[in-house]
């Protein structure tokens, strides 16, 4: 699932609770009277919803037949005969006894890079256990890098909005003389006791200045 940042203004607090019904609680209630510095602060509590976010599975396999190819030497010969080079050098190639017979060859002049399509299934295994292979042009030895290739396919992609069942949103504390950390103290010990509706706080984040930006978990 995507990490959507949320953005804390100034004079604004998040609250986590460890159970939800404490924070459905105070949703409900809406205005609370929060004691500040021996000043009386109307706060107002708002349900937290982040905004729009997507959520998928990122399947990644090893494919058995394909491998990238990479450090291709530009040569000024035509691309044709380079890949005839390449499909030749793979497809007897000793370090790996041979990937066997290929398929397809599609090669970028440009990026130095190729990928070699084998056509057995499995072929391309036999080139995980070396990534450096020899290769000789126009009379002339390179080394060429190996990697395999993965096939990304994405499933169950769906964009969601969140509305976060365990936390709230104050609006409205007013500024007082006090540091931020002595403010969000205050706040955290209102909004603990029962008898204002509160509960235990599993965490806390006070913006007295400027803005925060938050990421919440999964």
């Amino acid at each position: 699932a995507t990490k959507i940042p949320f953005r804390l203004n100034q004079n604004q607090a998040l609250l986590t609770f460890e159970d939800e019904e404490v924070a459905l609680r105070l949703t409900k209630m809406s205005k609370h009277c929060v004691n500040l510095d021996n000043r009386t602060a109307n706060v107002t509590v708002k349900p937290f919803e982040l905004d729009m976010g997507f959520q998928f599975e990122l399947h990644v396999t090893v494919s058995g037949k394909k491998i990238n190819v990479s450090d291709i030497p530009e040569l000024p010969i035509p691309d044709d005969w380079m890949r005839d080079k390449l499909e030749l050098h793979f497809y007897k190639t000793e370090q790996a006894e041979g990937g066997g017979e290929i398929e397809d060859v599609i090669y970028n002049k440009g990026s130095g890079t190729a990928v070699i399509t084998f056509l057995k299934p499995g072929a391309s295994y036999s080139f995980v256990g070396c990534t450096k292979y020899p290769f000789c042009a126009e009379e002339r030895w390179f080394i060429l890098s190996v990697s395999p290739h993965f096939d990304f396919q994405l499933r169950r992609f769906q964009p969601h909005c969140r509305v976060s069942k365990k936390t709230i949103l104050l609006k409205g504390i007013s500024e007082v003389e006090e540091d931020e950390e002595s403010v969000q103290d205050m706040i955290e010990i209102h909004f603990q006791k029962p008898s204002n509706g509160g509960g235990e706080i599993e965490n806390i984040k006070y913006i007295s200045r400027g803005a925060a930006y938050v990421c919440f978990e999964e």
